[in-house]
C-alpha cells in the first residue's frame, strides 16, 4: 500500500501556503452520551460512580492549576513587555532631545506605560504588537541620523530593547505551549472534557505575529 502522504511523488504545493491564527475561541460541548455515560457508571454500582466521581475532581484541580500557569506565564509577558516600553520611552526622550522625533510617537510610547490589560489575551496581543510598531518608528529616526547610534545611552537602550525581545519571544513561546496544553487537555473525554464542558470553558488563542512583522519577513533583507 503507498503511501497516503508521499514527499517525493505527491502534489506539492509549489506557490506555497501561508497560515493564519484564527481569533476564535471554541466551548467544549458534549452530547447526550456523556450524559448516559455517566448514568451508566452509577446503574454499574457505587464504586464504579464514585470513582469517576473523584476523576472528575481531579480533573477540575488539574484544569484549574492550568489556568494558573497560563496566568503566569501571561504575566510574565506582560512584564517584559513593560519593561520594553519604559526603554522605548526613554530612547524616545534621548533622541527628542537631540532631533526633531515625531511628537506622536514620544506621546504614544508614553501612553503604553502601565497600559497593558493582564486579563485580556487578545488586549496584550494588541500591546505587543503596537509596540513593535513604535519601536520600527524609532528605528527609523535612527536610521536619518547614524551618528546617534553611537550615543553610548541610546546604545544601551537598543542592547536592552534587543535582549528584552528575546525575553519576550521565548516568553511567549511558553505561554503558547501553555495553551496548546490547556486546549488539548479540554478535549480529553471523558473525564477533562466533561468537567470542562460543565464549566463552561473554551479554547484559547496563542499570541500571534501581527501582519506588519509578517509583511517584514517576507520582504528581502540583503
Amino acid at each position: 500500500m503507498a503511501n497516503e502522504l508521499d514527499e517525493l511523488n505527491g502534489p506539492i504545493a509549489e506557490e506555497g501556503r501561508d497560515v493564519n491564527v484564527i481569533q476564535k475561541q471554541i466551548p467544549v460541548k458534549t452530547g447526550a452520551g456523556s450524559v448516559v455515560f455517566e448514568v451508566v457508571l452509577w446503574v454499574l454500582g457505587i464504586i464504579p460512580g464514585l470513582v469517576f466521581l473523584f476523576m472528575k475532581i481531579k480533573a477540575r484541580t488539574y484544569l484549574r492549576q492550568l489556568q494558573q500557569k497560563i496566568q503566569h506565564n501571561a504575566s510574565q509577558i506582560d512584564n517584559y513587555l513593560e519593561q520594553r516600553v519604559v526603554i522605548l520611552q526613554n530612547a524616545a526622550k534621548l533622541l527628542d532631545k537631540a532631533i526633531d522625533l515625531d511628537k506622536d510617537v514620544l506621546k504614544t510610547v508614553s501612553a503604553y506605560r502601565g497600559g497593558i490589560n493582564p486579563n485580556a489575551d487578545t488586549s496584550r496581543n494588541e500591546t505587543s504588537q503596537n509596540v513593535d510598531k513604535l519601536f520600527g518608528q524609532i528605528n527609523v529616526a535612527l536610521e536619518k541620523y547614524p551618528t546617534m547610534q553611537a550615543h553610548n545611552e541610546i546604545e544601551d537602550c537598543l542592547r536592552q530593547n534587543s535582549y528584552l525581545q528575546k525575553e519576550i519571544t521565548a516568553a511567549r513561546e511558553l505561554y503558547n505551549d501553555s495553551v496548546l496544553q490547556w486546549n488539548s487537555a479540554i478535549q480529553e473525554w471523558p473525564t477533562k472534557m466533561i468537567v470542562a464542558s460543565k464549566l463552561g470553558y473554551t479554547t484559547r488563542i496563542p499570541f500571534t505575529a501581527s501582519k506588519e512583522i509578517k509583511d517584514q519577513a517576507r520582504g528581502t533583507f540583503f
